[in-house]
C-alpha cells in the first residue's frame, strides 16, 4: 500500500468512526442493555428492543410485508442479495436510514412505504433491536483489490 493510499485508509476510519456516535447497544451502560434501552445522538427516544423485535414481525399496512420477511430472522437474511443485513448493524445507521427512507430523503420502492409512518419510537425500536442482534456482517479486511 502505497502512503497516499495508507493516508486515506486512516482518514476513513477515523470518518467513519465518528458516524456511529458512539451509540450502538453494545456502548452502553449494563443497566441500559440490560433494560432493553438504548439512545441515540439523533434526539429519537429511548429505544426498547422487546417492542422493536414485535415490530420487526409485525406486517406493514403499505406492503404487506415485515421487516423479516425481506431482511431475514434477526436481519441476517436477506432475501435479495441487494438487502442489507441489519442484525448488529450499528444503531445510528439503522435509525437514520429509517428516518432517510420515511422522510423521503433517501428512496427505495419497498422501504420507502414500509418507513412512511413510522414514528420516532418505532424507529428506536427497530434500530435497538437489529442492533441488538448477532452481526454477520463483514469488512472488507483482508480483501484483495
Amino acid at each position: 500500500m502505497t502512503r497516499s493510499a495508507s493516508i486515506l485508509a486512516i482518514a476513513l476510519v477515523f470518518a467513519l468512526a465518528g458516524c456511529s456516535g458512539g451509540d450502538t447497544p453494545v456502548e452502553h451502560s449494563a443497566s441500559d442493555r440490560d433494560a432493553g434501552h438504548t439512545s441515540s445522538s439523533a434526539g429519537l427516544p429511548n429505544g426498547h428492543i422487546d417492542a422493536g423485535e414485535k415490530l420487526a414481525h409485525t406486517k406493514g399496512k403499505a406492503t404487506g410485508q415485515s421487516c423479516v420477511d425481506c431482511h431475514g430472522e434477526e436481519g441476517n437474511a436477506p432475501i435479495d442479495a441487494s438487502y442489507p443485513k441489519l442484525g448488529g448493524q450499528y444503531y445510528d445507521y439503522i435509525a437514520h436510514s429509517l428516518q432517510q427512507y420515511r422522510d423521503g430523503n433517501r428512496t427505495h420502492a419497498l422501504m420507502s412505504q414500509q418507513a412512511k409512518d413510522l414514528t420516532d419510537q418505532q424507529i428506536a425500536d427497530l434500530a435497538a433491536y437489529f442492533g441488538s442482534r448477532p452481526t454477520h456482517l463483514r469488512d472488507l479486511h483482508g480483501v484483495n483489490n
